[in-house]
């Protein structure tokens, strides 16, 4: 296997939320795609160092506010990389392509219209997600559970999985439709936890898969909408994830749980270990909460994901 290259690269965000991508030059590995600003990391440079580096000589920036969003690791046929990949959310200067580069800032949603190197796919991703995750608990009847949702929406939450587990078909499809108005009213996604068949009738944005369905999906292209994610709990339901193209994955239980009570659990340093090694923007979820998600960040995870924290 050739040399890992070290790479840094950035997530830059305005004050509007917009990203800012450039045109790799022609003549260069993968020219002529679109990319997130960066460079490669120097032998015992601090990668928070190569970053600031970088964006000055290409962009004219200066970053003030950054840190980790995903490590990727990927294996091109001649070369393999290994991507540092940081948010910088403030920075001084006018961005502008300083080595005549084509630039432009984009909304997030907007990215998908952009052709990426296939190492970046992971990096669109995680520009994309939120920090939250809500997965949607018991509730009795429709009017609950639009009154909780209604509420995680209005403390800022932006991507909620519906999962009723109670609920035969008709009665699922009846409550997703009674909640998908109130988050398309505040720019939210609504994933459904089901069947790939039930999430491609009712044309869901995001379908969330057990490990089980996971196990069984024959390929990616067997779910119509834009995300999907998968629930994992070892290094080998991670690598099938990653395999079956599988957009992001929550990986459990973290913490101990009240509805798993005395069922082991990962522990932080064992999460960072399995995500340092996977591919895919990743949410912590089991026994976790607001109070978390600097800590999920700290270990590599996209952010967290919780059900009693928010529902």
């Amino acid at each position: 296997m050739s040399k890992l290259i070290h790479v840094a690269a950035a997530v830059i965000r305005d004050r509007r939320g917009h990203i800012l991508i450039a045109r790799r030059p022609d003549d260069k590995h993968q020219g002529g795609l679109w990319e997130f600003p960066g460079g490669k990391v120097e032998p015992g440079e601090p990668v928070a160092d190569a970053l600031a580096r970088e964006l000055q000589e290409e962009l004219g920036i200066r970053v003030t506010s950054a840190r980790p969003l995903i490590l990727i690791p990927h294996h091109y046929p001649d070369k393999s990389v290994l991507l540092d990949v940081w948010d910088v959310d403030d920075f001084e200067g006018e961005a502008h392509g300083a080595e005549g580069q084509p630039v432009c800032w984009v909304a997030p949603n907007k990215l998908d219209a952009y052709a990426f190197p296939a190492a970046n796919a992971p990096i669109v991703a995680a520009a994309q997600l939120p920090e939250r995750l809500l997965v949607t608990g018991s509730a009795v009847g429709a009017a609950e559970y639009s009154e909780r949702v209604q509420s995680a929406l209005a403390r800022g939450i932006r991507h909620i999985m519906l999962r009723a587990k109670a609920l035969d078909d008709d009665a699922f499809t009846e409550l997703y439709h009674a909640l998908l108005p109130l988050c398309q009213k505040q720019g939210a996604i609504l994933g459904v936890n089901a069947s790939v068949a039930l999430a491609n009738s009712l044309g869901a944005e995001h379908l969330h898969l057990t490990s089980e369905r996971l196990q069984s999906l024959s390929e990616r292209a067997a779910f119509n909408g834009r995300w999907l994610s998968a629930s994992c709990h070892d290094p080998e339901q991670i690598r099938m994830a990653e395999e079956k193209g599988v957009d992001f994955i929550t990986l459990s239980p973290v913490q101990p749980t009240a509805s798993h009570p005395g069922q082991p659990v990962l522990g932080w340093a064992q999460f960072a270990e399995w995500v340092a090694q996977c591919t895919l923007p990743v949410y912590a979820l089991g026994g976790l909460g607001e109070d978390d998600l600097a800590t999920a960040r700290q270990h590599g995870a996209q952010g967290v994901a919780a059900i009693s924290a928010w529902w």
